[in-house]
Formats: structure tokens, C-alpha cells, sequence
């Protein structure tokens, strides 16, 4: 989580895919309202476009000449690629894209818009994804690159692609839940009535936004207690004064909306937290067992034996 203000330029062209655009931009417009450290830019190469639904879009900012430190520059797709990328003001994006972008400048993309970096070199020796109908086209343009088929999106640390469509908000949540944590992130989907969120290694989910796919407002309550204090020994009385039912009821509830039990969910959660402190720093399993509420390195042990492979010190010297 960064406390950074992380600067978005969403990149537009004639003919840009609504969806591609409306629901990744909207979810981090409700992360930025609600906290999130954003700052959110939509620019191109014209002020006004039209989009894939004939409606227009006014107010573009131009594509910066200089972009800030500590910025993100994410292309968004097209409907009609063939045409929409023969264009000027597509490879006046291309030109762009290879100069504007900084050392610590990240990359991404929404579906088709992988294209235009894969014509920049943008996308060379790294690997990513478009949507399905475009791959052998990606691979075509990026030689090199290592083109996956079958994943939602694909961070390969400085550039991240999706698959696009509704895979652009699966995306932005990523994005959100990296700059202002994942209890956010999950308020974001759950405005947005899309719980169950798809990361880049599908169909596994980030543990933290997992099993949120139901719309019972006591199960999200708990579940949103238990993110905020993963490390707490909750009590089921504790969580169910939360949810405002019974005990009894949320242990029935809980079961019944996510599939799981709480204490399941709560070990899930703490083991999510251990592997992202062993993996960012560098300090001893015992330290980071009691960090995320277990009693002991060997508590740790035994839990971590459930959900993951191998042991918490190959997480920490795989950093």
C-alpha cells in the first residue's frame, strides 16, 4: 500500500471500446473518492472522440509531453482495431509511447490497446495478454514476447495487460488494492456490484478479495472486520456484534454466502498478510507470525501447511 499519489493518464483514441474505458476508470475514480491516492488523467491525441456507442467524449486532456514521477500511463481498447489503429492519431499515441514514458513510469493496458504497445517496443521480452480474438496479432507485433492466452491480466512489473471488457475492471481493482490496500479494493467492487474479482493468475483470486461474490450485507460486514484486522483474535461473539446477528446465525451465513467457515476466511487472510511481509521484508518468520496473529512461528508453520507450498522462509528467499 503507498501513500504516494499514483498519477493515471487513461489513454483514449477515436472509436475507444466504452466498456474498456467506463468501468476500469469509474473504479478508480470510487477509489480515489473514497481515499485512495489517485490522481486520474484522461488525455489522447484529439480533445473530442467519438466512442464504439456513436456518443462523444469532450474535455481530453493532450497526451503530456512530461509525465511525473511516479505515474501510470494505461492505454485503453478499441472496437474496431484494423481500422482504429491505421489511424494518425494512433500512431500518434505509438510515437508517444516511445519517448514520454520515465524509468519508474508503469505501463498497462485494456484489451486491444496491448497493440499500440506492442508497436512502441513497449512490450518486448515481457510477458502479457490481450483478449482472445487478438493474441496471434499481439504475438505477431511483439516477437518476443511472451503472449499468454488464458489469463484475465498479466503483471510483469513495469507493464501490466488484460484480457479487456470486463477484465479492465479486474485490473483497476489490482491497481487499487496495490495503492491503497485490499478492505478498499473490496468496497470498490462491492459499490460496484462486481464481487468476485479475477487476478493474474486465473482462476486463482487474491485471498483478499475472495469469497465476496454473495450481496449479504452481515457476511460483508464481518468479512470487512476481519480485512481491516486480519492479525486480531476475533471472537465469533466479536464478529457477530459486528454483523449485528447472532452468533449462531453468522456461523450459518457465513457458510452458506462464501463457502467457507470464519476461521477458514480469518487463516486465509493471515497467511495472504505473512507471505506479502516475507516477500517485502526481510524479517524473522517469528516477527511476522506475531504481526499476523498467530502465536508462533509453528503456529505459522502449521497453518501455512493448509494453503501453500513449500515454507515461509522460500517466500522470503524467493524476494
Amino acid at each position: 500500500m503507498s501513500t504516494t499519489t499514483l498519477h493515471i493518464y487513461l489513454v483514449l483514441t477515436p472509436n475507444v471500446l466504452m466498456l474498456d474505458y467506463a468501468g476500469p476508470a469509474e473504479a478508480l475514480r470510487m477509489a480515489r473518492d473514497m481515499g485512495a491516492a489517485l490522481e486520474l488523467h484522461m488525455c489522447g491525441p484529439q480533445p473530442e472522440i467519438v466512442t464504439s456507442l456513436g456518443t462523444g467524449l469532450t474535455g481530453l486532456q493532450p497526451l503530456p509531453a512530461e509525465l511525473p514521477p511516479h505515474s501510470l500511463v494505461l492505454v485503453v481498447g478499441n472496437s474496431n482495431e484494423a481500422e482504429d489503429y491505421a489511424t494518425e492519431s494512433a500512431r500518434a499515441v505509438v510515437r508517444w509511447l516511445r519517448t514520454a514514458p520515465q524509468a519508474d513510469t508503469r505501463l498497462a493496458s485494456i484489451c486491444s490497446g496491448a497493440l499500440l504497445l506492442a508497436q512502441a517496443g513497449c512490450l518486448d521480452g515481457r510477458h502479457c495478454t490481450t483478449h482472445h480474438t487478438l493474441i496471434a496479432e499481439l504475438q505477431a507485433l511483439a516477437p518476443s514476447a511472451q503472449v499468454v492466452a488464458d489469463r484475465i491480466f498479466v503483471d510483469d512489473g513495469r507493464v501490466l495487460t488484460s484480457a479487456g471488457i470486463t477484465t479492465g475492471i479486474d485490473l483497476a481493482l489490482y491497481l487499487i488494492e496495490q495503492v491503497a490496500g485490499p478492505e478498499l479494493a473490496a468496497r470498490v467492487a462491492r459499490r460496484m456490484v462486481v464481487y468476485q474479482r479475477r487476478g493474474t493468475h486465473d482462476p486463482q483470486m487474491s485471498p483478499w478479495l475472495a469469497h465476496r461474490n454473495h450481496m449479504h450485507p452481515a457476511v460483508h460486514r464481518a468479512q470487512d472486520a476481519i480485512t481491516r484486522e486480519p492479525q486480531r483474535d476475533w471472537s465469533l461473539a466479536d464478529l457477530a456484534e459486528v454483523a449485528c446477528v447472532s452468533p449462531r446465525h453468522l456461523t450459518r451465513l457465513f457458510g452458506q454466502h462464501t463457502g467457507i467457515s470464519v476461521v477458514v476466511y480469518q487463516q486465509q487472510l493471515r497467511i495472504a498478510r505473512a507471505k506479502d511481509l516475507l516477500s517485502r521484508q526481510r524479517l524473522p518468520v517469528e516477527r511476522v507470525a506475531g504481526l499476523c496473529g498467530f502465536a508462533s512461528a509453528r503456529d505459522l508453520r502449521r497453518v501455512w501447511r493448509k494453503y501453500e507450498a513449500g515454507s515461509p522462509v522460500s517466500v522470503r528467499g524467493s524476494a
